[in-house]
């Protein structure tokens, strides 16, 4: 299922954008302005690329746009621990196909707080029942982050728009295989999923598209030909001769 099918920024923004807004210069905002519209085409679609390409960034703003808090969570949630987000959601336009019963936005730099704040809405009995029932039964706080990253998959995704930004920052290997067989459950269930990631076991899910992000180009990329899978398999195929390139060899006795 496609709920959001397009986006675009637009070629001349607002000045205030184009001057005054660190996004302006984000890579993957000048890559979107060269598009009329980038378009959505699956239901699982990846955004891949280095540190600072602005894939956090991008997702945070597409987020905002369908409706939900920018630190993370659904519609519903109306926290804000540091109002940090940039402009871009001002400047980004989205298309719809249909409007998606449910939505969350999983962002792994601020899980903590979205965890505290369905601690603190139980606490004053803002809901009945207690909103944690909606995570496992048991407080996001009282599990480790890999654990309380699932369990919100597990127990609170079920059919929606569901925008994840590094969802693997607190997974094992093994739990990111688990992870993939969530999404599995959550396609088949009528999702969309959209995640910025840099794991190259997440990046394999049949079927999804993975958009590269290198300097000012946005390109749909083969699974095994992304760099991070590229970068992954050199160096578990050949360890030694990677970390000799990297000035680690291990010194003689």
């Amino acid at each position: 299922m496609i709920y959001i099918n397009a986006m675009r920024v637009p070629t001349r923004a607002a000045p205030e954008f184009d001057s005054g807004d660190y996004t302006a210069q984000l890579p993957v905002v000048r890559a979107l302005q060269t598009m009329e519209w980038f378009r959505f085409r699956s239901s699982v679609t990846f955004f891949a690329g280095e540190n600072g390409s602005g894939k956090s960034t991008l997702l945070e703003a597409l987020a905002v746009c369908a409706g939900m808090n920018a630190e993370g969570g659904s519609r519903n949630y109306n926290f804000a621990t540091n109002r940090t987000e940039s402009g871009l959601h001002k400047w980004l336009s989205i298309a719809r196909s249909e409007r998606e019963r449910d939505s969350y936005f999983l962002r792994a730099e601020s899980f903590y707080n979205a965890a505290s704040y369905i601690d603190q809405l139980d606490e004053i009995g803002a809901a009945a029942p207690p909103i944690k029932g909606s995570y496992g039964g048991k407080s996001l706080h009282a599990q480790s982050h890999g654990e309380s990253f699932l369990a919100l998959v597990q127990n609170r995704l079920n059919c929606g728009l569901y925008i994840l930004d590094e969802p693997e920052a607190a997974l094992s290997p093994t739990r990111q295989m688990t992870l993939l067989v969530e999404m599995d459950r959550l396609v088949r269930a009528g999702s969309q999923l959209v995640i910025a990631t840099h794991s190259p076991i997440l990046l394999s899910f049949p079927g999804a598209e993975i958009y590269e992000l290198t300097g000012d180009e946005i390109s749909l990329t083969p699974y095994t030909e992304t760099t991070h899978y590229q970068i992954t398999r050199r160096f578990l195929n050949d360890t030694q001769h990677m970390l000799r390139l990297l000035g680690l060899e291990e010194e003689s006795t």
